[in-house]
Order: structure tokens, then C-alpha cells, then sequence
């Protein structure tokens, strides 16, 4: 019988709950609100108003850089039927994000970009920006972690 050297399990899959768990205290405290429920519906927004502008193949290589919490999330309930929209701008995408469960949405002003810097911290920012690289220009406006000059 062969002998297989023992891979350690990663962390983001001994630990997925905590590691989601963190990601959501940073979303929420990046936005500047009291609750991470309060932040659930802002992260869901920011990630499906992203989603519904990319192909299938595309969002599917964005998804691979995820860790895995956020990226069940940013598939689940997914219309793959549906052709991607125009990039749009900041306006068009806080519209989106505050269309998701409106009335208890409470997505700031700046709920991409607080998003977008709670998303960096928790990814492989080499592997993040390599996949941003291959996905349309706006695609990495979307995800600064600042806001538009």
C-alpha cells in the first residue's frame, strides 16, 4: 500500500463559519453599521449587483477566489438564463444593491466600496486581482476599495 503525504486541511475549510463570521464584522464596521444583520442584505446586494453583469464563465472564475461562504453566497439563487447587464456605474450598482429585500436593507451610500474593502481582506489579493485582470475594466472599479475620483 502507497504511502500519500498528508495535505493539510486549509484553513478557510476548517474554519469556514469563522472565517465568514469575520469578513461579515469587517463589512459591517467598514459601512459604518450598528449590526451584521444589518450588513447581510448590503454584502448580499453588493455581490449579486456584480454577479448580474457577468457571464456564467466569468462569475464562475471570479467565484474560485472566494472563500467558500462568500462564495456559496455570491452563487446562490443565481438566474443563469439571464444575459449580463451593462456595467453602469456607482449609481446603477447602489440601486441594485438596495433592491435586494428593501425593506430591510439599510446599504449606505457607500456600500460597494465598504463591501470591496472588507472583500480584499479576506481573499488572496494576488489571485483576486489576477482574476479582476481577465474580467471587463469595470470590473475592477467595482472592487476598489476606495471610492471614484
Amino acid at each position: 500500500m502507497a504511502h500519500c503525504a498528508a495535505m493539510p486541511l486549509p484553513f478557510e475549510y476548517q474554519n469556514p463559519t469563522l472565517q465568514f463570521e469575520r469578513f461579515m464584522v469587517d463589512a459591517r464596521d467598514c459601512a459604518g453599521l450598528p449590526t451584521t444583520n444589518m450588513a447581510w442584505n448590503m454584502v448580499v446586494g453588493v455581490l449579486n449587483a456584480f454577479r448580474k453583469r457577468l457571464t456564467v464563465p466569468q462569475a464562475l472564475a471570479f467565484a474560485a477566489v472566494l472563500p467558500p461562504v462568500i462564495r456559496a453566497l455570491f452563487i446562490e439563487d443565481w438566474p443563469l438564463d439571464q444575459a449580463p447587464v451593462p456595467f453602469g456605474g456607482p449609481a446603477e450598482w447602489l440601486a441594485d444593491v438596495r433592491a435586494v429585500r428593501t425593506e430591510h436593507n439599510f446599504s449606505p451610500a457607500d456600500a460597494v466600496v465598504s463591501v470591496a474593502t472588507a472583500l480584499r481582506r479576506h481573499v488572496d489579493a494576488a489571485a483576486f486581482e489576477q482574476v479582476l485582470a481577465q474580467l471587463p475594466t469595470e470590473a475592477s472599479r467595482y472592487w476598489q476599495a476606495r471610492p471614484a475620483q
